[in-house]
């Protein structure tokens, strides 16, 4: 069958490249099979529960039995896996889906282990896989473990349906991304980088906002906030506590920790930034569009840091302390003092500079900021004119109409720093969710709704297939 893309007149070449496009990518999707997504969203639900079942916090991670759990998954599918460990019990899990090498492969990447629980504030078992209400609640519903089970049936479904591939897929569940990456990303790209190298990378770092049961936005990261813990000490002379002393370390301590705790860094947007802010104001209420389109405003800054802390830590590298450590008995005046300040820079930030401010906001010679070394790389963002943001870009409007798509800078960090420093365009996106279920990800009763987690996975096919399928 033959198929004619509409004339164009020679005046709008621009708007004709674009109708152009628009056509070979609704030709494209016509053409492709298509999964039954009611079944395949039974068999995801499943797969995550069993997974949630699959105890692989971390500390201590032991991502090795989440790793075999899905790769018992590719085995029954005849899919090839491999599992690579830098550390006894620390896998991570690849394999790899053959195209006929036209473009570069397309990973898609989630994180084998999750953070701890307060079993006592849950409302529901937290690795029990439990199904109520139309959700599945559990640690790693949101982060991530629904994720990588939502990858993975995208792998399966690309395999059982033999879709034609213009490039690789590549499927890589990881270990360590929770605090412990050497032995997870950076081990990957250290010692195996030709298992994972790529053009294109889907990770988690978004979200698909829905607010009154509406999806208003798709926020895709292209670039991340860099995690930079600076430790802030104080020394004075140990004693009675009976005889007070002008150099107690814990009075200097909290004096400066107050300090840091008030000061803000300067507000600085990038391309990504400012690019989120111009486009969420488009679907804002009157006042929010007028704050978002004046955030350099000294009261545009402070609406922001009392109601809106995502938008604001935005704008700014933040400083926030968070564990403060000094004595050891109420009698006794302790000879040192410890405050741990968890920073989350912007990625260009000059850490030596900023280290030289805080000394200077402190302004006291009994305290000592020590910046930290290593970390998290920084690197360019990804940009949003490539194919895979166009993809995404598309996807949304094909199943959120009304919505937009906009790119996004995270606050907080994940692996696709690793990848975009080695040259890699790396998305982060998310399931659907409002606030309740955001404030799940690393707290109590983490959740993912079901119904939602079923467009998710529509959403990731169509982006998928027409960035990586052949036609």
């Amino acid at each position: 069958m033959s198929h004619r893309l509409p004339a164009c007149p020679p005046a709008l070449p621009l708007v004709c490249l674009f109708l152009a496009a628009a056509s070979i990518a609704s030709l494209r999707a016509a053409e492709l099979p298509r999964p039954d997504f009611p079944a395949a969203l039974t068999e995801t639900v499943e797969m995550l529960r069993g997974f949630i079942r699959v105890d692989t916090v971390n500390p201590p991670g032991n991502e090795t039995r989440g790793a075999v759990y899905l790769k018992a998954i590719l085995d029954r599918e005849g899919i090839a896996s491999e599992i690579l460990e830098l550390e006894p019990g620390r896998g991570n899990l690849i394999a790899r889906l053959k195209g006929n090498g036209k473009k570069q492969p397309l990973l898609l990447m989630g994180h084998l282990d999750v953070v701890g629980v307060e079993r006592d504030k849950w409302t529901v078992e937290p690795f029990g896989g439990v199904v109520k209400d139309g959700y599945v609640y559990g640690r790693g519903a949101l982060d991530d473990k629904g994720m990588a089970s939502a990858f993975l049936q995208i792998f399966l479904q690309l395999h059982r349906l033999k879709v034609p591939l213009d490039r690789d897929v590549i499927f890589v569940a990881e270990a360590g991304e929770e605090g412990t990456t050497h032995v997870g990303i950076d081990f990957l790209v250290a010692k195996h980088w030709e298992k994972i190298a790529c053009e294109f990378a889907l990770n988690e770092g978004g979200r698909i906002n829905e607010a009154d049961g509406k999806v208003n936005y798709v926020a895709v990261s292209t670039t991340e906030k860099v995690p930079r813990p600076f430790l802030i000490s104080a020394k004075g002379t140990s004693g009675h506590a009976s005889r007070p002393r002008f150099d107690n370390p814990i009075v200097h301590l909290a004096a400066a920790i107050a300090k840091i705790g008030e000061w803000q860094a300067p507000m600085r947007l990038n391309d990504t930034t400012r690019e989120f802010f111009q486009r969420m104001a488009r679907i804002s209420p009157p006042a929010e569009a007028e704050l978002l389109t004046h955030l350099d405003t000294v009261e545009a800054q402070e609406k922001l840091r009392r109601h809106n802390g995502t938008f604001y830590a935005m704008t700014r590298t933040t400083l926030v302390p968070t564990i403060i450590k000094g004595g050891f008995r109420i009698n006794v005046i302790p000879g040192d003092a410890l405050a741990q300040v968890d920073v989350r820079a912007l990625p260009d930030e000059d850490i030596g500079r900023l280290a030289a401010e805080m000394r200077k906001v402190i302004n006291d010679p009994l305290i000592e900021v020590v910046a930290p070394e290593g970390g998290r790389p920084t690197a360019t963002p990804s940009r949003h004119d490539t194919v895979m943001f166009g993809a995404l870009e598309r996807a949304q409007q094909r199943l959120f109409p009304g919505a937009i798509t906009v790119p996004m800078m995270v606050v907080g960090a994940t692996d696709s720093a690793q990848l975009r420093a080695r040259g890699v365009q790396a998305y982060g996106i998310g399931n659907i969710y409002g606030e309740k279920e955001l404030s799940g990800m690393h707290g109590n009763d983490e959740r993912l709704s079901i119904r939602n987690f079923g467009r998710f996975i529509e959403f990731v096919w169509h982006a998928v297939t027409e960035v990586a399928a052949a036609h």
